[in-house]
């Protein structure tokens, strides 16, 4: 994979999610960081807290975590963001979130500029785009030179068509679960054709390198323009789904910067997916060596 450097920033919420019976650190962005950086690679989160004792723990708990947390900026008017996380009979998460919160205003400054400028791998969502200050903020990030990856995450009612196809479009690298495949599909009138065919659509009308497609404990498929390459997952016991694509995305990249082939990379995504599925929370301290135990199971 073509990128001036391997560092890394990931933009967008971070926040506590709510669960029936603790609270936890958590948001798409965050854990995404957090597993690049158990996964040794050098990565910076962009983010906001509350100035409340939340964002307090929140910070602390970031800075234990070995996460850079220069640019997770410090609101005072805001609150630090909560989400209600509600498990069903199959342990597979909903989410109510909060809002607003400190995240919907994370500000642009010359340092954070910098800090993109130089860096080789910018990850983003859409969830953060939902109000219009982070939106702003993250439109200009998007204009300089590096790899741009996309974690769609559409989580109603902030899954707007139009700032999702806008931040679509930046993407050079996206991943998105089957429903949100659909969801965009159906906007866009091709929700008809089958599943290969809409990935293709996809891919096509949004000019990506790229275009991942997660399906939970079924697997993934990743199509490069060429080829649709599809891993079945790996089969494990789910402790709860939070987090799951959030290490698949993180150990595929992971991977695809450390020069594996895009087939290798959907393996060892899928293990560390499912390494994290089989464990409570969205970032469980685990090690390369049990995701190399997860590739010894049958797919």
């Amino acid at each position: 994979m073509n990128v001036k450097n391997k560092e890394i920033v990931c933009f967008g919420e971070v926040l506590w999610d709510v669960l029936p019976t603790q609270s936890i650190a958590g948001g798409a962005p965050m854990n995404v960081a957090r597993h690049f950086e158990r996964l040794g690679m050098d990565v910076t989160l962009v983010s906001r807290v509350g100035s409340d004792q939340k964002g307090v723990k929140l910070t602390n708990f970031l800075n234990k975590s070995g996460l850079n947390t220069e640019f997770v900026q410090v609101d005072d008017h805001l609150p630090t963001s909560e989400v209600l996380v509600k498990l069903d009979e199959h342990n597979t998460a909903t989410y109510e979130i909060v809002e607003p919160v400190a995240w919907d205003n994370i500000k642009l400054h010359d340092n954070l500029v910098k800090k993109v400028v130089k860096s080789g791998i910018f990850v983003y969502g859409t969830l953060a785009a939902r109000s219009e200050e982070s939106r702003k903020t993250l439109k200009e990030l998007l204009k300089y030179n590096n790899l741009k990856v996309m974690d769609i995450n559409l989580r109603p009612p902030f899954d707007t068509e139009e700032i999702v196809k806008e931040f679509l479009a930046k993407a050079d690298i996206a991943k998105l679960n089957i429903e949100e495949l659909d969801q965009i599909a159906k906007w866009d009138g091709f929700i008809s054709m089958d599943e290969d065919d809409r990935i293709k659509k996809l891919y096509e009308q949004f000019g990506i390198d790229l275009l991942i497609v997660t399906y939970g404990a079924d697997g993934a498929k990743v199509f490069d323009g060429k080829q649709i390459y599809h891993h079945p997952g790996y089969k494990v016991k789910t402790a709860d789904s939070v987090g799951a694509g959030d290490a698949f995305l993180s150990g595929f990249m992971y991977k695809m910067l450390n020069n594996s082939s895009v087939e290798e990379a959907l393996d060892y995504a899928s293990a560390t997916g499912a390494l994290v599925a089989s464990r409570d929370g969205a970032t469980p301290d685990y090690t390369f060596e049990d995701i190399e135990e997860i590739k010894k199971m049958k797919k």
